[in-house]
């Protein structure tokens, strides 16, 4: 009971709050975030009514930990949605282009971030250690491909920076999961006096490319048992289920001869996305469905992750002020190494004035890393808690400057207004 009650208030809550947001122009996402923090522990969350023996939301970490498995699901769709962007035809325009700028504007990042973070480190050694500040650095390179995809998909967001968006999104997490396990291995080296080519090397190149292939294998699986259907209900049903099975063999670890052996679920479920969309003639109407279909799902997913952000953090002036020092580091090697990146491969004028902006969302891959930066001991407590600051910041400011973006590019237009009845848009004309 108190499971489906705590859903229950948190998908109301959010889709209230979104109607708010709307009458003051706010993405949808940034309700939604705040709607997790109302819900929270800190609360709705901390309300318990004594008589009936239930928390009115999410009572405490913990109990929030419990919906892991929706967060995860709900990830698998996005990625799954972001595949859709990798269109052949789509590919022969922006891929080089994507390419260049996706793993451009994320090393950059870390360098910029690790070199403002050592730097204070020689100021600050007590309160921010020199493994921390490496790790930090790679953390900053991840971008959060959910808020994005929202926002876009929230405001029907069509152009050229569109069309380049979410390919680089989906690839800066590539880059970053291979820059954050060498820089792993590097603090873990500093702190433990080994290095560790396996770990630093060997594995986040098997991970990143183990991911594509697993997500091919089950994409031409998906576009191959897809055709025994005609009825557009079942077709969904199978593209349900192929998702969650594709979430659920993503998780799978293992150790072969010494080497740890993982997948990352955001790769596997994109690549699952690309295949299908490239290989099923079908796949464009059947995408659209699931995205109708998933949208409830999302909704909870970013409510939990609004709960999930831990607000004791603002209590630590000293992660306060790391988190302010990372935050303006990140902003500043998003921006201009997106600008950087993009006028050298000679993109449209409204991609390098707008496109590090849009770029500035970061939540569950940098959260994904955070976690097991907590395998450093100390140290990883500090990765973690600066992370959870920036994820704060950057989950409720990110999605807004994401949209003012896309609307100076030209690519968001006016919003019409909707009924039960039917829709009308209506334009302004005073």
């Amino acid at each position: 009971m108190q499971a489906l009650l705590s859903l229950s208030v948190a998908l109301f809550v959010g889709l209230m709050l979104s109607r708010l947001a709307k009458m003051v122009q706010l993405p949808a996402v940034t309700a939604y975030l705040v709607a997790g923090i109302l819900v929270g522990p800190y609360l709705l969350g901390h309300v318990f009514l004594s008589n009936a023996g239930i928390h009115l939301g999410f009572s405490d970490m913990k109990d929030i930990e419990t919906y892991s498995l929706l967060s995860d699901v709900a990830l698998g769709f996005i990625a799954f949605a972001i595949g859709n962007e990798f269109r052949l035809a789509t590919l022969k325009k922006t891929g080089r282009q994507a390419t260049v700028i996706g793993i451009v504007q994320a090393v950059f990042t870390t360098l910029l971030v690790d070199a403002a973070l050592i730097g204070l480190h020689f100021l600050m050694p007590d309160i921010l250690p020199l493994p921390a500040a490496i790790v930090l650095g790679a953390v900053a390179s991840a971008t959060a491909p959910a808020a994005t995809l929202m926002v876009v998909r929230q405001y029907k967001a069509k152009g050229p920076l569109t069309d380049i968006l979410l390919p680089i999104v989906a690839l800066d997490d590539a880059v970053g999961l291979v820059l954050f396990a060498v820089s792993f291995g590097v603090a873990k080296a500093l702190i433990h006096g080994e290095v560790d080519l396996l770990s630093v090397v060997l594995e986040p190149v098997l991970e990143v490319v183990l991911s594509l292939a697993l997500g091919a294998v089950m994409g031409f699986l998906f576009t191959f048992f897809e055709r025994f259907f005609h009825s557009r209900s079942k077709r969904m049903a199978m593209s349900v289920s192929f998702v969650l099975l594709t979430v659920a063999l993503s998780m799978i670890e293992f150790t072969v001869g010494g080497v740890h052996v993982a997948f990352s679920s955001l790769l596997v479920c994109m690549m699952l996305g690309t295949i299908f969309c490239n290989f099923c003639d079908f796949s464009e109407e059947l995408m659209e469905r699931v995205e109708r279909w998933s949208t409830p799902l999302l909704v909870l997913f970013f409510v939990i992750s609004g709960a999930e952000l831990e607000l004791s953090v603002f209590t630590q002036l000293g992660v306060v002020f790391v988190g302010v020092v990372y935050i303006l580091f990140r902003s500043c090697g998003k921006y201009f190494g997106a600008r950087l990146s993009s006028q050298a491969v000679k993109c449209d004028d409204h991609i390098v004035k707008y496109l590090g902006i849009t770029l500035l969302p970061q939540a569950g891959v940098a959260l994904g890393m955070a976690i097991k930066a907590r395998g450093l001991g100390a140290e990883g407590e500090i990765v973690a808690n600066i992370t959870l600051f920036s994820v704060l910041v950057y989950e409720l400011v990110g999605p807004l400057l994401t949209k003012i973006a896309l609307q100076k590019a030209g690519e968001i237009r006016p919003e019409g207004k909707t009924s039960a009845r039917g829709r009308k848009d209506v334009l302004a004309e005073h």
